[in-house]
Parts: structure tokens; sequence; C-alpha cells
């Protein structure tokens, strides 16, 4: 099973603050123990919203819509990309990795479509 796991964004990543040496040290250990697990098959950081686009689509017309974008809480800061056994042992790996933002932060899974779900 594919999953998405998402690290919301927080106020300090909008802003653009980088994580410390310490937790990219951190974060980067505990991305090979998902390379040698055989799980991680992407993962990245996502620049803060106020250099992105949205294209709002209606009908026909498009309407593209600058950043920053307003809820930062459900802003998306960086993913994953897992092949996991099910959603138990994506959790399992969710809850060992450390805090992704330097305060309170969020995690979200989310499992892709795979071609017999389209069936």
């Amino acid at each position: 099973m594919r999953v998405m796991v998402l690290v919301k964004a927080t106020d300090g990543s909008e802003k653009g603050f980088l994580p410390t040496t310490q937790a990219l040290e951190a974060m980067g250990r505990y991305n090979e123990e998902l390379v040698k697990a055989g799980i991680m098959l992407v993962a990245d950081g996502l620049k803060p919203s106020l250099q992105g686009k949205r294209i709002a689509f209606d009908g026909p017309g498009r309407t593209v819509i600058d950043g920053p974008f307003a809820e930062t809480r459900e802003l998306v800061a960086g993913f994953w990309l897992w092949e996991v056994k099910d959603m138990d042992e994506a959790v399992a790996w969710v809850k060992r990795c450390p805090n992704p933002m330097s305060g309170p932060s969020e995690i979200e899974i989310r499992p892709l479509y795979e071609m017999a779900d389209l069936r």
C-alpha cells in the first residue's frame, strides 16, 4: 500500500524559518531508517506558500491565485511517499519521526488510490 505522509505547515514554516542543524540531522537519520527498511519512495520539503500559486478551475475558466494562502494549519510543508504493508505500519513509522517543526506540529497520512481501487 502506498501512502502520502504530509507534514503540515506552521507559522514558522510559512515564514521560511528553517530547521536547526540538530533537527535536520535527526530527520536525516530517520530518513535513512526509512530507506533501509525499504519504505521511503520519495521525500521533500516545500517552500512557503508565499512562493506558490493556485489555479482555480470553473468550467473552462482558470484563475491564478498568488500565495501566501490563508489557513496555515491546512497547508503542507513537506511530504514523504511510502510503500507500507498497511496503515498501521505507516502510523508506527510516523510515531517514530522526530518532530518536524520547532513547536507543536501535525503529520497526516493518506493512502493513494491503487489500480484495484478504480475497478
